[in-house]
């Protein structure tokens, strides 16, 4: 593992973390312990685009588990989806 790497899965534990502390909902567990997984995943074999996310051809990432939502959310954001660091400091908050 690289540097970049390890400072990516850390990045996207820190992200978790406080957007589940902010919230005061939650524990961020399965999305801290995800980011090794996610961050393979998602650097290696998903093939999608941020710029052109209707894309029919992209791969899907379906996360069924509610409690690591956060990390779907982090990994958007990252990624350059249009899932801001608002978005992220809102994550379960009334009226977000």
């Amino acid at each position: 593992m690289t540097n970049i790497d390890q400072l990516s899965i850390d990045t996207i534990r820190v992200l978790a973390a406080d957007m589940v502390q902010a919230a005061n909902s939650g524990h961020p567990g399965a999305p801290m312990g995800c980011a090794p997984m996610a961050h393979v995943l998602f650097t290696q074999f998903i093939n999608a685009n941020p710029k052109n996310s209707d894309w029919f051809n992209r791969d899907r990432f379906v996360l069924s588990n509610g409690h690591a939502c956060a990390l779907q959310y982090v990994l958007l954001h990252l990624l350059g989806y249009k899932v801001t660091m608002d978005d992220l400091k809102n994550f379960r908050q009334l009226n977000s």
